[in-house]
């Protein structure tokens, strides 16, 4: 079975039962009972939400679907299917190649130094068709051809990173993630210019991502610093990436120009030098995309976990729950805990690799065998640690869908 998402229409007045936790968890509960747990579980309603707001969000620009934050291929080819998505931003080279047998336009979003990848897509034309490159340096194209030399291979497609992180001229210093090196329309021109007289190449699109706005929650202690930060950058990197796409399209047509993601997406389909916006942690909605003004995606990814221990009696022990999320450490990076509410961490321990003692008023009732539900901190990284999402809908079980680990792979 393949799951649908376009049974609601982003003008639907679709129900929010996730609004209200006492509707929306013991639903969830009553529809898995009797699995087994670890348990991890796509809400089919949340899911449909989360797709069209995205779609509503991006105002018409078309979204390309990020992989790393969702790791489920049945999931990607869903969202494929439904109106305003078009095409993959993958992770890493031998991932795109796997999606590319299925998906006809994947773009790998991190350059590659996976030489046996590289000679396997050199030789294959259907493939090489099918997957395009990041490039954000010469270093890229001589190791590319030192692995394949360019008469001996298809002619590969590529894409030019610009790097739009902030240079804040006052105390904030870089914000933003480290990736190119490339910054200016001079250097993304004389980059273009390089691609288009190299033997082998072809240069067909730009991406620039601005992970200080798309990243970054703007709720919460230093919110108002934030939201300064963010109104800044945005007005920077306009005017920056604009003059350098402009500048790389009089050397040579683009087919896209990739910015954005999940916590971007209102400003960046403003920037009419982009043509694409790239998103998918908004899909399963990961407990740290609540931290936004802008939008409010559903829990549509949770997972369940075992009551196995009662140390005290207002206490409760689940087994498993060390799903740290990837970043900066801190308590956002945690699984947040959902249901039974009023439930907390306890400091000293927090989450386990083997064990989660919890605390708080709910804790006192909970007895073994009983189920916590769960949200990871990011989207993707939950599919990393279940072989299956088992897909509810209202009541009852309606599919399951392995992950990318399910499917034996292991990509990064």
């Amino acid at each position: 079975m393949v799951i649908a998402l376009s049974a609601v229409g982003p003008a639907s007045p679709a129900p929010a039962p996730w609004l209200n936790p006492a509707q929306f968890w013991p639903r969830v509960e009553a529809a898995t009972a009797g699995l087994e747990s670890p348990l991890a579980v796509l809400e089919l309603g949340a899911l449909r939400f989360n797709s069209h707001d995205l779609v509503r969000r991006a105002a018409g620009k078309p979204i390309r679907v990020a992989s790393k934050s969702i790791r489920v291929r049945g999931l990607i080819h869903a969202l494929l299917g439904t109106e305003g998505y078009a095409g993959v931003l993958a992770f890493t080279l031998p991932e795109a190649l796997w999606l590319a047998e299925t998906v006809d336009d994947v773009v790998v979003g991190y350059p590659t130094a996976d030489a046996d990848a590289i000679r396997r897509l050199a030789a294959d034309p259907v493939a090489a068709a099918r997957v395009t490159l990041m490039v954000d340096s010469v270093e890229h194209l001589d190791f590319i051809d030192a692995c394949v030399p360019p008469n001996r291979r298809e002619r590969l497609r590529v894409c030019l990173e610009l790097d739009v992180s902030w240079q804040s001229s006052v105390l904030l210093g870089h914000v933003g993630v480290w990736r190119s090196p490339v910054r200016t329309a001079d250097e993304a021109a004389a980059l273009a210019r390089v691609v288009e007289a190299r033997a082998g190449y072809t240069l067909v699109g730009m991406m620039a991502y601005e992970a200080q706005i798309a990243g970054l929650g703007d709720r919460g202690s230093w919110s108002m610093t934030k939201r300064w930060m963010k109104g800044r950058s945005i007005a920077e990197l306009t005017d920056r990436r604009s003059e350098a796409v402009a500048a790389v399209r009089q050397i040579t047509p683009l087919e896209f120009v990739n910015g954005g993601g999940t916590g971007s997406i209102e400003s960046t389909s403003q920037d009419e030098s982009v043509t694409e916006i790239a998103a998918g942690s908004g899909i399963l909605g990961g407990h740290l995309f609540d931290n936004y003004r802008s939008f409010s995606p559903a829990p549509a990814a949770s997972f369940a976990l075992s009551v196995v221990r009662k140390p005290a009696p207002s206490m409760a022990v689940i087994l498993g729950g060390g799903w740290v999320a990837s970043g900066p450490p801190g308590e956002d990076r945690m699984p947040r805990l959902e249901w039974p509410t009023g439930l907390q961490l306890v400091p000293r321990e927090m989450a386990g690799e083997v064990q989660t003692p919890i605390r708080g008023e709910a804790a006192s009732s909970l007895v073994t065998g009983d189920r916590v539900w769960l949200r990871h901190s990011k989207s993707g990284e939950l599919s990393e640690r279940v072989n299956e999402f088992v897909v509810v809908d209202s009541d009852r079980v309606l599919d399951r869908l392995p992950t990318y680990r399910g499917e034996g792979k292991a990509f990064l």
